[in-house]
């Protein structure tokens, strides 16, 4: 596609996506809500058919030399779809918050002041790999009385395709602008550079993806962008611990799943408890193939751990995200020095303390600089579903506006209302 037809392209979407917002807006709870149930209902009949299509995509990820990590983000699995399902159905019984008002006040002068919860209107979602953000940023847009374009990324175009095409059946079956979420249906990289530079038709921009692509997003964008360009998510074992309990969760924040952004990637241990807990933790690391990259200390407490795969730490190491069997590990003296660590090379995703001190808990709480902190729990519930959001449309760790999983409430805005009974200003 030429440059000429591109910008012809999605100066169109964002026409027709910007006269769906408006119809969108005004959709009552209950059309929103039979919008979704569908969608659900629709998941499920067509897994089958997803699953084809899905497959076109999984071969050609394999026969590009896709790594392995990246091409199990494509995966559209039975569980997968399901999940998505019941992303849509947890937002349809969720209570619709678009046009509450909120903090009305009376004045002196007798106007009582408040502000109204509205749609943000337009959103534009830039997403590499996982097809099942296409679901999450379409039921997001329909809970929350929005119009969203979406940019997949070449490696998932036919899976997205197909779940585009059953979000627009779903929308028009509740009576819905099919072009309230509308697919890119071009792989051309130049529509994503005028998708970002379209402040007429888009209010803001959602990128989720690797480091590089939000990194270039950020920088050429013409309208606002929610983003987090990384998740270097740490877990502190404290001292006092449960260590049983500090030995499970950090298995699961590290090795239940590598390639999500909530995975944690740093370890950081209290001295004093190391020398118990560190040989644990050594030998389900062992055991999964997960290479530790390791300061001097730690190495020590490690190196007697059979199969064991030891790495010298570089100060690199603990700012990097690795998506992968790969984790740093470092001792600290306790809570102050951990959070200090955390604050400096921490992406201010998600971090976790386990402990079994409440004071120490409460501090980690307060005092660690990110958009999710855990107390006793795995980073990888850090998650829009898992939050009860029914999706999330990605993480922010802006601090501005939304920030954390970003679900209906990070899509809209509010204005003020004002009501009067024919006051004047003196």
């Amino acid at each position: 596609m030429n440059a000429t037809n591109t910008t012809e392209l999605m100066h169109t979407l964002g026409q027709q996506a910007l006269a769906a917002s408006r119809l969108m807006a005004k959709a009552s709870a209950a059309t929103k809500q039979q919008a979704l149930r569908r969608l659900a209902a629709l998941l499920r009949e067509q897994v089958q058919p997803l699953q084809v299509e899905n497959a076109k995509d999984l071969e050609r990820a394999r026969t590009n030399g896709l790594a392995e990590p990246m091409v199990d983000r494509l995966k559209l699995t039975p569980k997968v779809i399901e999940t998505c399902a019941q992303g849509c159905e947890q937002l349809a019984a969720m209570a619709d918050i678009i046009g509450e008002i909120s903090g009305m006040k009376q004045m002196p002068s007798g106007i009582r002041v408040g502000q109204m919860r509205v749609p943000i209107g337009v959103f534009g979602m830039i997403y590499e790999s996982r097809p099942n953000v296409t679901i999450e940023a379409a039921s997001l847009a329909i809970k929350s009385g929005n119009a969203a374009i979406l940019r997949g990324g070449s490696e998932a175009i036919e899976s997205n395709r197909a779940l585009a095409a059953l979000v627009q059946r779903a929308l028009t079956d509740a009576g819905l602008p099919a072009d309230a979420v509308q697919l890119v249906p071009t792989t051309d990289r130049a529509a994503v550079g005028q998708l970002i530079a379209m402040p007429q038709y888009v209010d803001v921009i959602i990128p989720r993806g690797g480091k590089g692509l939000i990194e270039r997003i950020s920088a050429e964008a013409k309208v606002p962008v929610i983003k987090h360009l990384d998740g270097n998510c740490h877990t502190y074992v404290d001292d006092p611990c449960d260590i049983a309990l500090a030995v499970k969760v950090t298995d699961n924040a590290k090795t239940q799943k590598y390639s999500p952004c909530n995975a944690t990637e740093s370890l950081l241990v209290a001295r004093g408890v190391a020398a118990d807990f560190l040989p644990k933790i050594g030998a389900v690391f062992a055991a999964k193939g997960v290479e530790m990259r390791v300061c001097g200390e730690s190495k020590a407490l490690l190196s007697s751990v059979a199969g064991a795969k030891l790495v010298d730490a570089s100060e690199q190491d603990w700012y990097e995200e690795y998506l992968a069997p790969i984790v740093s590990v470092r001792l600290v003296n306790g809570v102050d020095e951990a959070i200090a660590h955390i604050n400096r090379y921490s992406s201010h995703h998600t971090d976790a303390i386990l402990t079994t001190n409440h004071v120490h808990a409460q501090r980690f709480l307060r005092e660690v600089d990110s958009a999710s902190v855990m107390v006793n729990t795995s980073t990888r519930f850090a998650d829009g579903f898992e939050y009860g959001l029914g999706a999330e449309i990605g993480i922010s760790t802006d601090k501005f506006h939304a920030r954390g999983p970003v679900g209906v409430e990070g899509l809209t805005s509010l204005k003020y209302v004002v009501l009067g009974e024919g006051e004047v200003r003196g």
